[in-house]
């Protein structure tokens, strides 16, 4: 059974004697737990077939509670564990088929082709440059050009680790207001140097000799990252006089 993304009921125009909910609404529902998704990012999912909304005689989608269920559950397999949308769609048909279906993650490319490989919980994922190019839905050229300002970079292997999709998606959701990638080097720069401050803090940690130690290191590691992450957002935020929902 998919869980039903967290969050209180959003806000906007909804069927009330139906249950069906505006895209406006569904957008409020899934923000407290997907502070990143838009309007376009679900009307892209259902171009992919991951969700089939109703439509009103003047065109207009209403989704159910059972659509924003899959919808959610979709947006969870793209953060946590990056798959393409063709694997996340048979994975949910599966489910709904009452198929006992282990989730599979993105593994190493092996003679061009991408290797799935099934898990039992989230794990981080690794994804070839072909397999990026298609989530991202861009081209050579450009994810070349991503790479040359340090915004997306392969790891020793030749392969991206999952925050690489992340990246990508933002970077193409800027180049929307025309904010092109040579103007987020300035933001890399700044991503970087906090990222210098948090290994600061916890190298003592991550040299020390005691495993649990070390372990403890990266927990910490971890919660930095999210404080920092917050702080610029609130300080972002502070400097542009805006306050998002």
């Amino acid at each position: 059974m998919l869980q039903t993304p967290s969050g209180g009921a959003g806000h906007g125009t909804a069927a009330a004697d139906t249950g069906l909910m505006s895209i406006g609404t569904v957008l409020n529902t899934l923000r407290d737990e997907f502070p990143e998704v838009t309007i376009s990012k679900i009307r892209f999912l259902e171009s992919e077939g991951l969700i089939e909304p109703q439509r009103t005689p003047s065109g207009y989608r209403k989704f159910s509670p059972a659509d924003v269920e899959r919808l959610g559950h979709v947006l969870r397999m793209q953060r946590d564990h990056y798959l393409p949308l063709k694997v996340i769609r048979e994975h949910l048909d599966a489910m709904e088929r009452g198929e006992a279906a282990p989730l599979p993650t993105v593994g190493r490319q092996r003679d061009g082709e991408v290797v799935l490989e099934p898990v039992e919980g989230p794990t981080a994922a690794r994804i070839g440059r072909a397999e990026l190019l298609a989530v991202a839905g861009i081209g050579e050229q450009e994810l070349d050009e991503w790479e040359s300002y340090g915004l997306i970079a392969p790891l020793p292997d030749g392969v991206y680790d999952a925050e690489a999709v992340t990246v990508a998606g933002l970077v193409l959701e800027l180049g929307r207001f025309g904010i092109e990638p040579r103007h987020l080097r300035a933001m890399k720069a700044a991503a970087d140097r906090e990222a210098g401050l948090v290994d600061q803090v916890v190298a003592p940690l991550k040299r020390h000799r005691n495993p649990q130690t070390r372990a403890h290191a990266e927990a910490r590691t971890k919660e930095l990252a999210g404080l920092t992450v917050k702080l610029h957002a609130a300080l972002v935020q502070t400097a542009l006089g805006v306050r998002l929902p």
